[in-house]
């Protein structure tokens, strides 16, 4: 009777940890601050254009800007607005979140610290 009990548990820990493998558990900071934060920066370059026009205006206007940029300001919320609200565009960016920390924890090298590499080549 003590061996079955320890199958059965051997065999749950195995179906637990293959569910661990397919399904990647994010930390509350993951979900809430870093997948966000790199919505945000994408969102940002989808939607180049608008962000574009509304940098112009507020450079133009100086202390206006709060009144004479409504429109860009509306249009630029709008398109951002989108991006945030679309759950593909959260799972896509989930998805290369999980990339991007599966990298650092085989190489132990950030997304930053590779950018910042000089080449050694010369």
């Amino acid at each position: 009777m003590y061996m079955h009990i320890q199958t059965v548990t051997l065999i749950e820990t195995q179906k637990y940890l293959c569910s661990l493998a397919e399904e990647p558990k994010l930390r509350h900071v993951e979900k809430d601050v870093l997948i966000p934060k790199l919505m945000r920066e994408k969102a940002r370059v989808l939607c180049e254009d608008e962000v574009e026009a509304f940098s112009k205006c507020c450079q133009e206007t100086g202390f206006l800007m709060v009144v004479k940029c409504q429109l860009e300001n509306k249009a630029l919320k709008k398109c951002l607005t989108s991006y945030y609200t679309d759950p593909a565009f959260y799972e896509e960016c989930k998805t290369e979140y999980l990339k991007q920390r599966e990298e650092y924890r085989r190489t132990g090298i950030g997304i930053k610290q590779k950018q910042q590499r000089l080449p050694t080549s010369m």
